[in-house]
């Protein structure tokens, strides 16, 4: 439970005139204060990413095409005997396991206030190892799956509960729009001034165009066919200090959006993509596998986890952008470079490392997998 206490300004106008004088007030505010700096860590904390390893026996009762094209399908996953979900807040995912075996995560596109049901949306991607294609040829309604979470890599911060921004922002690139649709509702209800660029490549190719009508004029729908490729300042037209913009798309508008947010100022970027992001600095290096003393090498433009599953193509993965976990290995000998920002020191001691996006800082590694 958080505590919303008053400022200075709600106070009554002789408690307040006071306050410098009587010392049971003076008391109080210390108090209060105390108490203020403790819901403000609190209040961060629970911002941060999440680790939650709910693991659930679903079942999907509905599928429906959400674009055009008919490269997206939404499936609605509910429990066999109707029971409530764990809680979710906007920005969270799933990890649904595949028959296959594969691990993908999904970002839930649905309604919080949906206790007994799950919604992910999920592109196919023809050349996109496998899991899109799944999902849409292997999962009809009544299958059975299991997933797990919810988690949340992408939190959304409420103005005047975590973020002290007046208004919000977004920015939607095609299936990118599935962990923003949440945030724009929530906004909506709670009354909050906000605004929204969504793109793609054609109408026919981007997801929830009826939904997404349904919030009028607040919504600018660019297509590239139409208009050309967005600029930074197009998908950020209108955004100014006080604002918190919210982007997920593909790299090279987030990168493009990210460099152009650092200019301004008073603006939040809150950002989440859907691919690994490009390696910046990359050193080659070797890795060895402590089991049979192979060696790959591990070139400076690929990840260390692109070069194993050339090895080993049954090394699980899953986000491939370092908060997962689900790449993680043990170091045995080496110097690893960690590019990510969910493992704890004690991790690091312990030799743990992300493959998806942490190197080496020279040399070769051994690791056990």
């Amino acid at each position: 439970m958080v505590t919303y206490l008053p400022t200075p300004e709600q106070l009554p106008a002789d408690l307040f005139g006071k306050r410098d004088q009587d010392r049971a007030v003076r008391v109080l505010d210390v108090v209060a204060s105390a108490r203020l700096r403790w819901s403000t860590l609190i209040n961060r904390k629970d911002l941060a990413p999440r680790i939650d390893d709910h693991r659930l026996a679903l079942v999907v009762t509905g599928r429906r095409i959400e674009a055009h094209d008919q490269d997206v399908i939404s499936l609605r996953l509910e429990a066999s005997d109707g029971r409530e979900l764990p809680p979710w807040r906007p920005g969270a995912h799933l990890d649904l396991e595949l028959p296959s075996g594969r691990l993908r995560q999904y970002s839930l596109c649905g309604d919080p206030a949906d206790t007994r049901a799950y919604r992910v949306a999920v592109r196919r991607i023809p050349n996109g190892g496998g899991g899109s294609i799944e999902v849409h040829d292997e999962l009809p309604v009544g299958s059975r799956i299991a997933v797990r979470g919810p988690r949340n890599a992408f939190p959304f911060a409420v103005p005047g509960r975590g973020s002290s921004a007046a208004r919000l922002h977004f920015i939607a690139g095609g299936i990118g729009i599935t962990p923003i649709l949440p945030m724009a509702r929530l906004a909506m209800r709670l009354g909050i001034d906000w605004s929204m660029v969504y793109t793609g490549r054609n109408r026919d190719a981007i997801p929830f165009l009826d939904e997404i009508e349904t919030f009028g004029d607040r919504v600018t729908v660019r297509t590239d066919d139409e208009h050309g490729l967005p600029d930074a300042a197009t998908l950020l037209a209108g955004v100014g200090g006080d604002t918190a913009v919210y982007c997920c798309g593909p790299v090279p508008m987030t990168v493009a959006v990210a460099a152009a947010v650092r200019e301004m100022s008073g603006v939040e970027l809150h950002s989440e993509r859907f691919s690994p992001p490009p390696i910046v600095n990359g050193r080659p290096f070797e890795i060895e596998f402590a089991s049979t003393g192979e060696v790959v090498e591990v070139a400076a433009d690929r990840s260390a986890l692109d070069t194993i599953l050339d090895s080993r193509p049954d090394r699980p993965y899953s986000c491939r952008q370092g908060f997962c976990r689900t790449c993680k290995v043990r170091v045995l000998s080496g110097a690893p470079e960690h590019r990510e920002t969910v493992l704890t020191a004690a991790d690091h001691k312990a030799g743990e490392m992300l493959v998806c996006v942490s190197r080496s800082q020279g040399g070769r590694l051994v690791i056990d997998l």
